[in-house]
C-alpha cells in the first residue's frame, strides 16, 4: 500500500481504564513484555496496576502517563511484528506525542517511560490540589470561547485559556478553578450545548503548567533524541520537525500551550490521508476525528476484535 494514505495516532490522558489490553495480552506476548520493560524503569508493577487498579491510582497523572505510553507502544509492536507498518505520518494527543516519538525511533522506550512518569509528577506538583480545573465547552466556536475566557477572568493574576481544540465545536478550557466555573456559567448563557467540569486533577495546557515545563526542559536536556524516521505532526505548531532542538522545545511548550487537534487532523487530510488508526486503548480520538472529518476511514485497536480487523485489513 502507498505510504501516503494512512496515519497512526496515539491517545492521551483519559483513554486509560482498569483492565485495558487484558484480552489482547492473552493473544499477543508483546503486551506483557512492553509493560515489564516499563515496570523495570518505574520500580513498580505497571501491568498489575493497569489490570487490577485501583482506578484512583491508575488515574493519578504520574501513573496514567506511563501506563498509556506502554499500552499504545505495545499495540504498535503487535501491529509492526505482523505487517509492514509504513504510515505517512504520526501524531499523538498531548502525552501521545511521546508514544509517536518512540514509534518513530526518535526516543527510546525506557527514556520515554522515565520522561512521562516525571512529566506527570511535575504537572501534579505545579498546581496545588483544588486550585486549577478544566471544563469542556461544546457547541461554541473558537471566537466565542476566547471571549468567554476573557470575560471569566476577574483579576490580573487569574489564568484561563483554551487548552484543547478537540473537534469542531468541542473546546476544553483550563485555568484557575473560579475562572473555569465562571466560564461554564457564561458558556451556558451563550447557548453552549454542554458546559461541564472534566474530572482531572491537573489543569493541563495552560500557563499554570509553566513550573512543570521548566522542570521538564531540564530533564529533556539529559535524554537522547534522534530525528524521527516517520514525520510527527506536533501539538503546538501543527508541524513536523527534524531538528532535535525544535522537537525538545515543542515538548516543553506543549505543557502550557493548547493541543491543536482539529488542525492536526485537517493537516493530515490536506496531505492526502484517508485512513487513520488509533493505536492504543480507548476510542476517544476516533470519536473526535469523526466530528472533524466524516470522510475519513477510522480504525481502532482497543480490543481484540478491532485489533484483528486492522491486522487482517488490506490497508494499511
Amino acid at each position: 500500500m502507498s505510504t501516503s494514505s494512512f496515519a497512526i495516532i496515539f491517545p492521551g490522558q483519559g483513554s486509560q481504564s482498569v483492565g485495558m489490553l487484558g484480552e489482547i495480552a492473552t493473544q499477543f506476548a508483546e503486551v506483557k513484555q512492553t509493560f515489564t520493560e516499563a515496570s523495570d524503569v518505574l520500580g513498580y508493577d505497571l501491568w498489575q496496576l493497569s489490570q487490577q487498579g485501583p482506578a484512583e491510582e491508575l488515574d493519578k497523572t504520574a501513573h496514567t502517563q506511563p501506563a498509556l505510553l506502554a499500552a499504545s507502544y505495545a499495540i504498535w509492536q503487535v501491529l509492526a511484528a505482523r505487517k509492514p507498518l509504513q504510515p505517512a505520518m504520526l501524531a499523538g494527543h498531548s502525552l501521545g506525542e511521546y508514544t509517536a516519538l518512540v514509534c518513530a525511533n526518535a526516543l527510546s522506550f525506557a527514556d520515554a517511560v522515565k520522561l512521562v512518569a516525571a512529566r506527570g509528577q511535575y504537572m501534579q506538583e505545579a498546581v496545588a490540589s483544588g486550585v486549577g480545573a478544566m471544563a469542556a465547552l461544546i457547541g461554541l466556536d473558537e471566537a466565542n470561547v476566547a471571549e468567554i475566557c476573557n470575560q471569566a477572568v476577574v483579576s490580573p493574576d487569574e489564568i484561563l485559556a483554551p487548552a484543547n481544540f478537540n473537534s469542531i465545536g468541542q473546546i476544553v478550557v483550563a485555568g484557575h478553578k473560579p475562572a473555569v466555573e465562571r466560564a461554564i456559567a457564561l458558556a451556558k448563557e451563550q447557548g453552549a450545548k454542554l458546559a461541564m467540569m472534566i474530572p482531572v486533577s491537573v489543569p493541563s495546557h495552560c500557563q499554570l503548567m509553566q513550573p512543570a515545563a521548566l522542570r521538564l526542559a531540564s530533564l529533556l536536556a539529559t535524554v537522547s533524541l534522534k530525528t524521527p524516521e516517520i514525520p510527527i505532526i506536533n501539538n503546538v505548531d501543527v508541524k513536523s520537525y527534524t531538528s532535535i532542538d525544535l522537537i525538545r522545545d515543542g515538548l516543553v511548550r506543549q505543557l502550557y500551550s493548547p493541543v491543536r487537534w482539529v488542525e492536526t487532523i485537517q493537516h493530515f487530510t490536506q496531505a492526502g490521508i484517508t485512513t487513520m488508526i488509533e493505536c492504543g486503548p480507548g476510542k476517544i480520538l476516533t470519536g473526535l476525528n469523526k466530528r472533524i472529518d466524516k470522510t475519513l476511514r477510522l480504525m481502532t485497536t482497543s480490543d481484540l476484535t478491532s485489533l484483528e480487523t486492522v491486522l487482517k485489513s488490506e490497508e494499511p
